[in-house]
């Protein structure tokens, strides 16, 4: 199965090696067939404390670092 892989703007980066990454969606809804946007935060594993706030990430599925850290850093996106 292959890895998730999303992409998000660093909303948080003060815990040491991890970032917050705000990942938006958006999908047409069933019923109202209207568009919503739905956003979600997300932990990553950031080793080198590289990331700051605002910038633009694309992180990856890999292994459990902690209960709720289960994504790691694959690059910035300009």
């Amino acid at each position: 199965m292959p890895k998730k892989v999303l992409t998000g703007i660093v909303v948080s980066d003060k815990p040491n090696k991890t970032i917050t990454v705000m990942v938006e969606r958006k999908y047409s809804h069933p019923v109202l067939k209207k568009v919503v946007k739905v956003r979600k935060k997300y932990n990553a594993h950031d080793e080198n404390n590289k990331f700051k706030n605002g910038d633009k990430v694309s992180i990856i599925e890999s292994k459990t670092y902690s209960k709720n850290k289960k994504f790691e850093v694959m690059e910035n996106i300009k």
